[in-house]
């Protein structure tokens, strides 16, 4: 969330609320031990103002942060993104 708030800042947009419904799953991997081996994250934002993201813009956005997210490096499992409307 914190690198698509800056990203969206930077393209002069105002977000005035970002919430997720994320969801995991777990499975036993190739080794036997159960993982987490999947997260689904599901984003709604709110925009204030007149200047909104169209949907190629949000899905740009979202793709970007992923990226760019810590998290998202560093984990071992597959995560999606389905923006939520």
């Amino acid at each position: 969330m914190l690198f698509f708030l800056a990203l969206a800042a930077k393209r002069g947009l105002v977000v005035d609320a970002y919430t997720d419904e994320a969801v995991g799953l777990m499975e036993k991997g190739p080794d036997g031990r159960v993982a987490m081996t999947r997260v689904t994250l599901r984003p709604k934002v709110l925009f204030a103002g007149e200047h909104r993201p169209d949907r190629q813009t949000l899905e740009q956005l979202h793709h970007q942060s992923h990226q760019l997210c810590f998290i998202a490096n560093s984990v071992k499992s597959e995560v999606v993104t389905e923006i939520r409307e």
